[in-house]
Order: structure tokens, then C-alpha cells, then sequence
């Protein structure tokens, strides 16, 4: 059995678990309006305003605002993360990430500075950038000797990270492994997805007939997983790549239902015993259309979901990492009524759509929750699900 032993977490709604939880629960966004990366208008965007540890310390290649996030998120956890380095033996543990934008923030700061004075700053480094940094920056901090690296599959990354992970355990290749993903905002993403005509300049509607694209947001979401007995286990997970288009889901959704079946199938549940889903619902016009559909058809109407970005917006990279967070939080004995993430929209429904069970606040299970599905779906095809239990 694999086991989500701890979580550290940095997301728009706090950085801790106690805030997290409060605001997840009581419906409070921590999606915002600001013009901090896009000069030229005003975005709601899912921001972490959170004092992050300082990086100085660091190779000049390891030194960007990503990393920050990351070791805000280790510095939750790491007293578990150190012990379970004792334990195992520092080649024994190994970290595996997801990451889209790494330090990007830090390139787009250098070239305004070569703008300006005709010269990179001296501390810039091309690695901030790499999308390996953090992986290595962790591996480098902690000691770990086993395995590190990224997976940089969009939407998607950090969910196959964790489905990655899982297999380093059951191939014997390591015993214990960090985690999960991290993602930061900067103006490069924020330019891009605009580009695309695919956000909102509000908080994001998913599933509303008036929905009109996504919020962008940032965080960190660890995890430290081995086969050591805890509360919430990593009990499925399913991967595909439909390869239907660069940035459109395919609207059939063949590989958003191949990497659910799966999911169900490793873990060796039904449909029907599944609980809550974490939507991917991005509040865009095509993916909500395919992930309802698709959604519809496996689970019928029975089963509640919900959308949790417009709390968080959307973390790209980590996007995957920090809703199987808020799972895991929601499964947590501090739950025992199992209340459930609400789902925040404006509660118009899309005709067009079938009609699901979305999540209103103050909506539980009257006790805990046991089966948790989410899903990440990406561009270029890349889909993930993974299938989180509580014991």
C-alpha cells in the first residue's frame, strides 16, 4: 500500500493547513483582481502573498521565486522528510516534481534589466529557468541521493509526478519519495493564455453557462509518500495521451475517460464507490463541456464534485499536486463530518451540459471521506487521475 504520509502546502489560500481548510470550507476565494503581470489590464489571478524563505544561500542557479515556493512547502513537512532520510538512508529517498514555468519569472526580470542597462544582472543564471531546478535545489538542500527530477507535462505534471513516484516505490527503486509540485506566476504564463483568449478578468465560472475562461494561479503542494501506514493511501492512478490537439481537450474526452478508468482500476473500486471528484473544471467552454460529459457517463449524477480553482485559480504545473492536496486535507481526521470543497460559481446552469452534482458550501458527507478521485487534464493531450482513500 502506498501512503500520502504528510503534506506541506503554499496555495492562494494560506500556508498551513488550518487556513487552507477554513477558507476551502467557507467558500472564501483566494482568487484576487491585480495588474502585478499583465500591465496593460487588470486579471483576477490566484496569488500567494506569503512571506517564502530566502534563497541567497543557494547556487545562483537554484535562486528563483519557484524555489521559494518549494522550500515554503518542505518547511512544513521537514522534520518527517528528515526522518524518513534517517531511516531509509539518503539513497533510499528520491524526489519527484512537476513544474511548467520553473524560474521563467527570474529570465523575464533579467531581460527588462538587459533592456535597460544593455547587460544581464550579475545574478542571473540561465538554470533558474530549468526545469529540473527544483527537483535539484530539494535533493541538493535535504541530501537526498536517490533519484530527482520533473515531469513538465502542462495541467498534468505534477499529478503524473505523483503517479511517478508511486512506481519508484513498487519497483523497489527507493522507499520513501517527495512528492508533488510547484508552479509561480509571471508574466510569460499570464501573456501566454491570454494570447490564447482563455482567461477570466474575474473569478472563474466552471460549469456556468456563463463561463468565459481561467484565473492563473500559483503554489506548492508536497507530498512525502511511502508504504509506512497513515491516514490517506495513493490507492490509483491512470495515464494517457490522446494527442487530439496543442491546447483543445478532444471533445469526445477518450482520454480523459481511459486515465479514469484506469484509476478506478488500480485502485480496485467502482465508480460507484467513489465519494467526491475534484474536477479539473478549468471554466473554459471546451474542457467543461468534455470533462462533464465524460464525467456524466462514467459516475451518472449521483456523485459530488466540485471545481476547487476558483479558490486557488489554476496552478498549471502544480495544479494536480494542490487539489489532490485539498483531497487530503478533506480527508484528514479534523474532517470527521466529511465536508466537502464547495464548488463556486454563479450557479446558472449550462443547458448544454449535463446536470451534475456540483458542491454547495456547507454541503458534507456526514462522515468521513473515504474515496476521492481527481483529474488533470492538459494540453497536447496529457491526462491524469489519481484515486486518493482514507484507511
Amino acid at each position: 500500500m502506498l501512503y500520502l504520509n504528510h503534506l506541506g502546502m503554499i496555495c492562494p489560500l494560506g500556508d498551513n493547513h488550518a487556513e487552507i481548510s477554513r477558507r476551502l470550507f467557507e467558500g472564501e476565494s483566494g482568487v484576487a483582481a491585480t495588474a502585478r503581470y499583465s500591465a496593460d489590464r487588470e486579471l483576477a489571478l490566484g496569488c500567494v502573498d506569503a512571506i517564502l524563505p530566502g534563497v541567497d544561500e543557494l547556487p545562483p542557479e537554484q535562486r528563483s521565486r519557484n524555489n521559494q515556493l518549494a522550500l515554503a512547502a518542505l518547511a512544513q513537512i521537514r522534520p518527517q522528510v528528515d526522518a524518513a532520510i534517517e531511516r531509509f538512508g539518503a539513497d533510499r529517498v528520491a524526489v519527484v516534481l512537476g513544474t511548467s514555468t520553473s524560474g521563467i519569472a527570474q529570465s523575464e526580470a533579467a531581460f527588462r534589466h538587459r533592456s535597460a542597462h544593455g547587460r544581464f544582472p550579475a545574478e542571473f543564471s540561465y538554470g533558474q529557468q530549468e526545469m529540473g531546478s527544483p527537483a535539484a535545489m530539494l535533493a541538493a538542500v535535504l541530501g537526498i541521493t536517490g533519484p530527482a527530477y520533473v515531469h513538465s507535462s502542462a495541467c498534468a505534471s505534477s499529478s503524473k509526478a505523483i503517479a511517478s513516484a508511486a512506481r519508484l516505490i513498487r519497483m523497489g527503486a527507493c522507499d520513501a519519495v517527495l512528492t508533488g509540485g510547484v508552479d509561480s506566476l509571471c508574466s510569460f504564463t499570464v501573456a501566454g493564455f491570454a494570447a490564447l483568449e482563455s482567461v477570466s478578468a474575474a473569478r472563474c465560472n466552471p460549469f456556468s453557462a456563463n463561463r468565459n475562461g481561467i484565473n492563473i494561479g500559483e503554489g506548492a503542494a508536497l507530498f512525502l509518500m511511502s508504504n509506512e501506514a497513515s491516514t490517506v493511501t495513493l490507492r490509483g492512478w491512470g495515464e494517457s495521451s490522446d494527442g487530439h490537439h496543442i491546447s483543445a481537450p478532444d471533445p469526445a474526452g477518450g482520454g480523459a475517460r481511459c486515465a479514469i478508468e484506469q484509476a478506478l482500476s488500480r485502485a480496485g473500486i467502482s465508480a460507484k464507490q467513489v465519494e467526491y471528484i475534484n474536477l479539473h473544471g478549468t471554466a473554459t467552454v471546451q474542457n467543461d463541456a468534455m470533462e462533464g460529459r465524460v464525467i456524466a457517463e462514467l459516475f451518472g449524477a449521483h456523485t459530488t464534485l466540485s471545481s476547487t480553482k476558483p479558490f486557488t485559480g489554476h496552478a498549471l504545473g502544480a495544479a494536480g499536486a494542490v487539489e489532490a492536496g485539498l483531497c487530503w486535507i478533506a480527508m484528514q481526521d479534523s474532517n470527521p463530518a466529511g465536508r466537502l470543497p464547495p464548488h463556486l460559481w454563479d450557479g446558472v446552469r449550462d443547458p448544454g451540459l449535463p446536470d451534475l452534482n456540483l458542491i454547495a458550501a456547507g454541503d458534507s458527507l456526514g462522515h468521513p471521506l473515504r474515496w476521492a478521485l481527481s483529474n488533470s487534464f492538459a494540453f497536447g493531450g496529457a491526462n491524469a487521475t489519481l484515486v486518493l482513500g482514507r484507511e
